[in-house]
């Protein structure tokens, strides 16, 4: 059996309550084998052979049921998360300070201009790229302080959730990347 990467979009923010042990009791009574969590931000793998756009329809509408409101879903193989982290244009930064590295998997198309406008707002050594349908932004000195990543909201660049390369990894190796 293989298993599926599954990332939730503004889970426990914005008023929406789903404790990991909530996560994992509802991909059980949805029949996914081995629920894991990590962290408290959304991520959830599971052992699955569902298709993803399937799998992600389905959760979407349990936690409407259970949390009161459709929270957004992103659904990824092994091999496409694999992907993703070989396409990476920030390998070597990454490797030395994978806290400095945001990955925004996106749940649709990136919007056109939206890298270029990104690129307006760096400042010093920050970068973005847009890379299989992914955005990666290079934050050298933090995001907190970053005008580029304040700016990177769904209506400039489409709907995705975030992931620090320290959470990407850790995915990965829940997967057996």
């Amino acid at each position: 059996m293989d298993h599926r990467i599954i990332l939730f979009r503004a889970m426990n923010t914005g008023g929406v309550r789903a404790p990991v042990t909530e996560q994992r009791a509802m991909a059980g009574a949805m029949g996914l084998n081995n629920p894991r969590t990590l962290l408290a931000s959304g991520n959830l793998v599971v052992e699955s052979d569902r298709d993803p756009a399937g799998l992600k329809a389905a959760i979407e509408a349990e936690t409407e049921v259970r949390f009161g409101r459709r929270i957004e879903t992103l659904v990824r193989t092994p091999a496409r998360w694999a992907a993703m982290m070989a396409a990476n244009p920030f390998a070597e930064g990454a490797a030395s300070d994978p806290t400095r590295l945001l990955v925004m998997v996106m749940k649709g198309e990136i919007r056109p201009g939206a890298v270029e406008a990104l690129r307006a707002f760096a400042t010093g050594d920050e970068g973005v790229d847009a890379v299989g349908g992914n955005l990666f932004f290079w934050h050298p000195h933090g995001i907190g302080s970053s005008k580029m990543a304040e700016k990177a909201q769904p209506r400039l660049i489409g709907t995705g959730t975030g992931r620090n390369w320290n959470t990407v990894l850790k995915l990965a190796a829940m997967v057996g990347l």
